[in-house]
């Protein structure tokens, strides 16, 4: 990891975007040989106790399958990022950034206003440009431009689960106490079938899970010697299978004792995740599968992604590169896209 850290801010350039020309050829191809490869086969080429969780684990978390060529990437540079800037948990919840946001937007003037669904661009008259944050198939729907993006493909849904807990997760290896987010998956090999069988259409009697435990770190999180966590597996897009007891299962076994601490759950299908947010398209939290094809094309275009067919509207959602994660950079070169059509219209 360590040459790949040290060029952290010439690869955060070339890849969180669009596709274009590397400033530095040297840097970026050290980060390619290694991001074109499969996560199993990356995974394969370092250290023992590195190999799931780390590598293959960061992979199938975006919801890669491991042996698809090009699954590395995403995974890589969640690696880099962690290595090279940390990843930190917001105080109070992810509300507090949007709080913050929306904060920073009023004292400049601007107004949010929640609670209405539009359903057609014909609802926002006399606006000089349009960034839609929605999922290719929303778009298609608003703009009234299906067929520009029916071959818009959608990756596996997410199962989730909150918990409420009298004590903290008690994992056998106690290094995962120290960590926000826990990878919980077994082997290389455990993972890698995991993710795979997903893909058939599949439920794995052994998920991969995500596991997040921010009162570990946050004490406004939870009511005192009281703690709460969450975690989601993959299922095949639109599934309605019920995996409560194989998720805590795979908990169980890494953490005994785990059941015996939950006061309380709640779980969402994939149809509590669409409800949730229509973006979310059978579950996919993503915004879109994660495939060789749409890691460049993503949804339509490799060189101008933001762009739609329709004279200053844009698409600024995990639908458009570099995909999803909390990063905001689906919304800035929309927004730099949109404001150079502003200067010239």
């Amino acid at each position: 990891m360590s040459p790949l850290v040290r060029d952290w801010e010439t690869i955060a350039r070339g890849v969180m975007g669009p596709l274009r020309l590397p400033r530095n050829p040297i840097a970026m191809g050290r980060f390619g040989l290694r991001a074109m490869r499969s996560a199993r086969g990356f995974a394969n080429a370092g250290c023992d106790r590195a190999r799931a969780g780390v590598v293959c684990g960061h992979c199938g978390a975006l919801g890669y399958a491991a042996g698809v060529q090009g699954s590395a990437a995403a995974g890589l540079m969640l690696q880099i990022a962690g290595h090279a800037v940390g990843w930190p948990l917001p105080r109070g919840g992810a509300q507090s950034i949007t709080d913050a946001m929306v904060s920073y937007l009023e004292s400049l003037g601007g107004e949010v206003v929640t609670g209405v669904r539009v359903e057609s661009l014909e609802e926002l008259p006399g606006v000089g440009v349009a960034l839609l944050d929605v999922g290719a198939r929303q778009l298609a729907s608003i703009a009234g431009d299906a067929q520009s993006w029916r071959l818009f493909r959608y990756g596996p849904g997410v199962f989730k689960m909150d918990w409420a807990l009298e004590g903290p997760i008690p994992w056998s290896a106690l290094d995962c106490s120290f960590a926000g987010t826990v990878h919980v998956g077994g082997t290389l090999e455990e993972i890698a079938a995991a993710e795979a069988a997903v893909w058939r259409g599949e439920h794995p009697e052994r998920p991969f899970v995500l596991v997040a435990q921010p009162s570990m770190f946050d004490d406004t999180r939870a009511p005192q010697l009281r703690h709460v966590a969450w975690a989601y597996c993959h299922v095949p897009n639109g599934s309605d299978f019920d995996m409560t007891e194989r998720i805590e299962n795979q908990i169980e076994r890494f953490a005994p004792g785990f059941r015996e601490r939950i006061l309380a759950r709640s779980v969402m299908k994939t149809s509590d995740i669409e409800d949730y947010n229509a973006n979310y398209v059978g579950g996919d939290i993503a915004g879109g599968a994660n495939t060789l094809r749409q890691l460049f094309a993503r949804p339509v275009s490799a060189f101008s992604p933001y762009r739609t067919p329709i004279e200053g509207v844009y698409l600024c959602s995990a639908s458009t590169p570099p995909g999803a994660g909390v990063h905001g950079m689906c919304g800035y070169w929309a927004a730099l896209d949109a404001l150079k059509w502003l200067r010239t219209h």
